[in-house]
């Protein structure tokens, strides 16, 4: 009965459900491109009737393993590293959802990636305030770390590298 259990929650994990056109609008879309330069998918922000932000990431060809996944403060990739991206977007909140004064609004959940590249998640994320934080003057990035974030170290998680950015754009 365990293994059963098992079983479904991860075909539920895989399965995400699609999204209802209905209930929410396009906000900003970011086209992600690995180091080499070549796309490896999408993420999106959409504003929901609740005013919670949705944020839909569909990514391939990435390494196996649990990666750390942000919302950085500058809509800029032309770094080969990506450092142009800039920290995450942090508002008045410490990095991690185990800090007191936490999470950032940039901060999103470790990404488990299956040995088949692919990375498919939804996230509400209340924190978030897309003309504010994403669609300001010098706009946002979405990266994919090497590493898991730990939630606590300061100001980034200790996620390691930056393997893959995509700046927002409006929807």
């Amino acid at each position: 009965m365990k293994n059963s259990l098992k079983i479904a929650a991860l075909l539920s994990i895989t399965a995400l459900p699609v999204v209802a056109a209905e209930h929410v609008m396009l906000e900003a879309r970011a086209e992600v491109m690995n180091a080499a330069g070549m796309s490896i998918g999408t993420v999106t922000i959409n504003e929901t009737a609740s005013g919670t932000p949705l944020v839909i990431v569909a990514l391939t060809d990435l390494p196996e393993g649990s990666h750390g996944i942000h919302l950085h403060e500058t809509g800029d990739c032309s770094a080969a590293d990506f450092t142009s991206a800039g920290g995450h977007i942090a508002g008045d909140a410490e990095h991690g959802v185990f800090a007191e004064n936490g999470p950032h609004p940039g901060d999103l959940p470790n990404a488990i990636v299956g040995a088949d590249g692919e990375l498919n998640l939804e996230i509400f994320n209340a924190d978030l305030v897309i003309a504010d934080m994403v669609m300001d003057d010098d706009g946002a990035a979405f990266i994919v770390h090497s590493d898991p974030d730990d939630y606590t170290s300061q100001p980034s998680g200790e996620a390691g590298s930056r393997i893959a950015c995509g700046v927002f754009e409006a929807g």
